[in-house]
């Protein structure tokens, strides 16, 4: 399939690529079981390294925290919560609009009217962009789709302009992914073009070991799977952090 090649040649870059910031992947297992979500954070100051992943065992949330509480300088945009889900759904996010996104479909909105009030982050010069994604119970008219709220050309001129795909449907060892950045640089450029293709592997413990030995040793900080079954909908949540 010439997705699959297409997939493996991204996770090749992906391999080679210093700093593609926060990233996110969804897809489905290769035995097309399960729905899942990979999400990693990255950081270059002490600030941002200064992080793990923490996850709630009674509400099986995701939620960022300071390794050593000491050296946390600003908070603002580097704790929250990347993963939460209510019963129709799971959301994973690059930063607090997944609270956005949570209570905005409790009260009956779409994924996208819910990321309406938001826009890419308050951090010039790089106005990093806000990327989210969501897994639907009940898939009509998506299973799943990813948003990307970002500046033109790391500028505020333009506004903020809002990218949404929606996938009509799973395709098992593949996955979409988006990330904050395309790479390093001052500023930062940001996520262009489509979703990429990427590989999902045959467990969430592969998928976890495969995704963060692809990062970049110096700059990734944490990162999780969660591993959603397509009946059930119940979800295995996995997380690892480079600060223990």
């Amino acid at each position: 399939m010439r997705y699959q090649s297409k997939a493996q040649e991204n996770f090749a870059k992906l391999e080679k690529n210093s700093y593609p910031g926060r990233g996110i992947v969804l897809g489905m297992s290769p035995d097309g079981s399960a729905l899942v979500q990979v999400y990693w954070i990255m950081g270059r100051s002490e600030n941002s390294r200064n992080r793990v992943f923490l996850l709630d065992e009674k509400t099986g949330f995701v939620r960022t925290k300071a390794f050593d509480e000491s050296k946390l300088s600003d908070p603002s945009l580097i704790i929250y919560y990347p993963a939460r889900h209510l019963a129709n759904c799971h959301i994973i996010t690059n930063g607090d609009q997944t609270d956005t996104i949570f209570e905005g479909i409790k009260a009956g909105k779409t994924f996208e009217e819910s990321l309406e009030s938001r826009q890419y982050e308050p951090d010039g010069p790089n106005f990093t962009p806000r990327i989210s994604g969501i897994f639907f119970k009940n898939p009509q008219p998506a299973l799943y789709k990813l948003s990307v709220l970002k500046s033109a050309d790391n500028s505020e001129d333009a506004g903020c302009i809002r990218e949404t795909f929606a996938y009509e449907k799973g395709i098992p060892g593949l996955g979409h992914f988006v990330s904050t950045y395309l790479t390093d640089g001052k500023p930062i450029p940001s996520f262009e073009g489509v979703p990429q293709w990427m590989p999902v592997f045959d467990s969430p413990e592969k998928t976890l070991d495969a995704y963060w030995m692809a990062l970049d040793e110096a700059n990734k900080v944490s990162l999780l799977v969660k591993w959603i079954d397509c009946k059930t909908f119940a979800a295995k949540t996995l997380i690892v952090n480079k600060l223990k």
